[in-house]
């Protein structure tokens, strides 16, 4: 049996969860073949066989099998160790912010470069995306998140509540009657969303104009005057553009929280900016 190499079980790992080459290797971003050879290397290693190769996809061997909570054992041993090493460096580096992409875009973006120059040492990353990053694979130090987290091994603070409110533009609202009103919501797959269900029984019967899954589109599209939407309060206030229908009560409110895992929380960097973030919010 010759020396394992630690990290193609990360490859054995993807290709579990994927099933195929290539599904696998769009996850860990190489070519198929490169997983392909990292498996290969594995099974000289062990001598054994850890997949059955078919056209359709690899399947496990019961060799294979018997070696997947060890695997995933060891997995998290060493991420446990990436984010120790991480919480013990010094106050430079980067920090890695995810978070809903208009929040991330309008409040987040341009409002963190007192923190920068405050902290010239730390280089931030920030990323807006839709999906929850796993903050225990490290593929964000920080989430902004609207719902609170319950995996064991996160820390979690209340940056604020968030009031929503029905927008559009000034020329859009003063140029129609209630009745005349059209509006821009979110696609089927967001439809169950607090804004979009009080959305959808506030206009009744009237027509909407377009849907989007994403709140810069809804955003930029009431400014513009093609219609009106619900949005927070919060990110509306950073677009001029926009005008709230004040006629209108908008009962919707959710929480937003700030999120991190307990290990990466002691590194010193992500500390003080979780903490400008943390600042930010409460400005508000």
């Amino acid at each position: 049996m010759g020396a394992a190499n630690w990290d193609d079980l990360r490859f054995f790992l993807a290709l579990l969860q994927a099933g195929t080459l290539s599904g696998a290797a769009r996850a860990l971003r190489v070519e198929h073949t490169t997983v392909a050879r990292r498996i290969d290397g594995l099974e000289r290693a062990y001598t054994v066989r850890l997949f059955d190769r078919f056209a359709k996809g690899w399947v496990l061997t019961s060799e294979g099998t018997a070696l997947v909570p060890l695997a995933r054992s060891v997995e998290e041993q060493m991420l446990a160790l990436q984010r120790a090493a991480r919480g013990a460096m010094p106050l430079n580096g980067v920090v890695r912010v995810s978070g809903p992409p208009a929040l991330v875009t309008h409040v987040l973006a341009p409002r963190l470069h007192d923190a920068l120059r405050r902290y010239p040492g730390i280089a931030l990353e920030l990323m807006g995306e839709s999906h929850w990053a796993n903050l225990a694979r490290r593929e964000a130090d920080i989430a902004v998140r609207h719902a609170r987290p319950t995996a064991q091994g996160m820390a979690t603070r209340l940056l604020t509540t968030m009031s929503y409110a029905l927008y559009g533009s000034a020329a859009y609202l003063s140029a129609r009657e209630t009745r005349e009103w059209e509006f821009l919501g979110y696609t089927d797959g967001l439809r169950d969303l607090p804004q979009q269900t009080w959305l959808d029984k506030f206009a009744g019967t009237r027509r909407f104009v377009l849907r989007s899954n994403e709140q810069c589109t809804l955003a930029r599209a009431a400014s513009s005057g093609l219609g009106l939407t619900v949005l927070p309060c919060l990110l509306a206030a950073q677009l001029p553009d926009l005008v709230k229908a004040d006629a209108v009560d908008c009962p919707v409110t959710r929480k937003l929280w700030m999120v991190m895992h307990e290990d990466v929380r002691r590194s010193a960097r992500v500390r003080r900016i979780a903490d400008e973030i943390g600042t930010l919010f409460s400005q508000e």
